[in-house]
């Protein structure tokens, strides 16, 4: 067991790694999601001289395949870039309904990742989170943040994390290779 003195290295844990990058992509992302429509939309309008659903409509009624075309894989790559976002934001939404400190922790990737412009420095993440954590230093937003990273975690990679397994295996022994 690691005690309070002990450095926690979150590299060593592929889910926080993978939730960092998540949340580190979450402006670009939507920044390019937003524009990417965009261009599709005006491009459509400029080729075909309808919207996109007017034209999609009228194929679809036509019966033509648009299997394997550059705008069937174009609207696939939309469609992902869509779902993983809504998938964040559920989560996201999730924490801050369902968990003990869920405001708290909300605020904090709000601030850190989530808002539309991201926030000059440290210095202004905490000055602008002042309203929803009292007393918040930097060394408190760094532990706090990363309690928030390891619930969203939990919501969107789940529960069977490499921390969870014992408890896991004491409630499902067959299913983790111990028999009772």
């Amino acid at each position: 067991m690691k005690t309070r003195n002990e450095i926690i290295d979150n590299k060593d844990n592929p889910l926080y790694h993978d939730t960092w990058k998540l949340l580190k992509k979450y402006r670009d992302v939507v920044w390019s999601l937003e524009t990417s429509v965009q261009q599709v939309r005006r491009r459509f309008e400029i080729e075909y001289g309808s919207s996109i659903e007017k034209f999609l409509d009228s194929i679809y009624l036509a019966g033509a395949d648009i299997n394997g075309s550059d705008i069937e894989q174009h609207a696939k790559c939309i469609e992902r870039s869509y779902q993983m976002l809504k998938l964040l934001d559920s989560s996201i939404e999730i924490l801050r309904a369902k968990h003990k400190r869920g405001e708290e922790y909300y605020w904090l990737l709000y601030y850190s990742f989530l808002s539309p412009q991201q926030l000059g420095n440290i210095e202004e993440i905490i000055e602008t989170l002042r309203p929803h954590i009292r007393d918040i230093s930097y060394r408190t937003y760094y532990r706090k943040r990363r309690e928030a990273m390891d619930a969203l975690s939990s919501i969107l990679w789940g529960y069977a994390t490499k921390e969870n397994m014992s408890v896991l295996e004491q409630f499902f022994p067959k299913e983790f290779g111990k028999s009772t």
